[in-house]
């Protein structure tokens, strides 16, 4: 009989379950408390009258668990220093979207040479994103390939569904399911009306294939603590007081909150990160104008500016330096937080 699957597939590789992973990797008691506490301060800010600012912040990817740690107990230590008017949460993201081809994350490729070591990569981002925690930084991350939020999204406290996932309708569906707030972003034309869609379908109940404990068919109840973010697109930036204003606008007429989120980075900073601060600078500006639709930032943050060329070998490879988008190096990032903490004093007059 002549063979009709799997004609194009050249090897499959067993995962551990995430029943397995979550038993030898557990969240400990401490770490629940402070993921639940943190996701409902984070609900509160985007869908309330809370006067904190939401800064999602950190490396455009993690690449070396190492530099990472260096950047998380810096950041853990400038978090509390603005504690009464920013809510820091640090960008955790193990997976990348690739245009064409690349180095798709810490979870796809861990060891950085084309092994695909996946059971090692789940576990080096379940490790991590249990240290971070442990600083007391509520973490982030993007949700993108449907499966891997089984084995880390319980130690989530927002996530992201990207630009070019927006209008998928699996990546909509789980996002139903999810357990902490999401933001959806803008399409990359720029376009809003994707966005706007995606929030509504995921607050609405779905049922859809999945993995749970196993392969299961999966029912939500719908997750109502979804929201935009603002990134640009390909026809320029999206975060001027026009552009706010018609978010607010088709936000309003869709039934939902005008809360909003702006991306520093990307098609919002032209694709140069030393820009970023400049887009806080214009949003703070806002908020000092008399607008409250706007609830947070995400920003693009290394030890190091820029980024570097890969794939390279291993040790090639500077310390601190993203190999994914540039980044702003540490001093900017300090200062830029500093910053918004001083423009925000307005808020809390």
């Amino acid at each position: 009989m002549q063979k009709t699957s799997d004609l194009n597939v050249v090897e499959t590789r067993p995962l551990p379950t995430p029943a397995q992973l979550l038993a030898e990797l557990p969240k400990t008691e401490a770490q629940a408390d402070f993921i639940t506490a943190s996701r409902r301060e984070i609900q509160k800010i985007i869908f309330t009258d809370e006067r904190r600012f939401l800064l999602v912040i950190g490396p455009c990817s993690i690449h070396d668990v190492e530099g990472g740690r260096d950047y998380a107990r810096r950041l853990a230590a400038l978090a509390a220093e603005v504690s009464d008017r920013v809510m820091v949460v640090m960008r955790v993201y193990f997976e990348k979207p690739r245009t064409t081809v690349g180095w798709k994350g810490l979870v796809m490729d861990p060891h950085l040479d084309g092994s695909h070591d996946i059971p090692a990569g789940l576990r080096a981002g379940r490790a991590f994103l249990r240290e971070v925690l442990d600083l007391g930084l509520p973490t982030a991350t993007e949700f993108l390939d449907p499966i891997t939020p089984q084995y880390i999204a319980d130690l989530v406290c927002w996530g992201a569904i990207g630009a070019r996932t927006t209008e998928s309708q699996t990546h909509r569906q789980l996002a139903s399911g999810l357990s902490m707030p999401i933001g959806f972003k803008n399409g990359t034309d720029g376009g809003l009306t994707v966005a706007i869609n995606a929030i509504k379908a995921a607050g609405q109940p779905q049922t859809f294939l999945g993995i749970g404990l196993d392969a299961a068919a999966v029912r939500t109840r719908g997750n109502r603590d979804c929201h935009i973010v603002l990134r640009g697109g390909s026809k320029g930036p999206n975060f001027s007081a026009a552009h706010i204003a018609e978010t607010e606008t088709l936000l309003v007429k869709s039934g939902l909150p005008a809360s909003i989120l702006v991306d520093a980075s990307h098609d919002n900073s032209s694709k140069k990160p030393e820009n970023q601060p400049e887009v806080l600078r214009a949003l703070t500006a806002q908020i000092a104008a008399g607008n409250t639709s706007i609830m947070g930032a995400m920003v693009e943050s290394n030890l190091h500016a820029g980024n570097q060329s890969f794939p390279v070998p291993k040790e090639q490879l500077k310390y601190g330096v993203s190999i994914t988008d540039g980044c702003i190096d540490w001093p900017t990032t300090e200062k830029l937080v500093r910053d918004l903490h001083a423009a925000l004093a307005i808020r809390f007059a």
